[in-house]
């Protein structure tokens, strides 16, 4: 048995595939305000972009922050 199975048995945790960690880890991270490049060094890619086309994708909670930031930093220059 190889030790990512034994640690998901151990867990009492269902069959979930390493590569569905790697994401959920890659969204977390920069849903938490993990700069990309980090993010990318740390999964071992290239570069940045390849980060973010395969792993992490823009959640609603994001595109929300985003968008509260934007309007307070446009109601704040105006």
């Amino acid at each position: 048995m190889n030790i990512h199975k034994k640690i998901l048995k151990d867990a009492g945790l269902e069959h979930l595939r390493f590569h569905d960690l790697r994401h959920t880890f890659a969204t977390v991270s920069l849903q938490n305000g993990v700069d990309v490049k980090t993010v990318s060094s740390m999964l071992g890619h290239y570069n940045a972009g390849f980060t973010l086309t395969t792993y992490a994708h823009a959640t609603r909670q994001m595109q929300e922050d985003a968008a509260q930031r934007m309007g307070s930093f446009m109601t704040q220059a105006m």
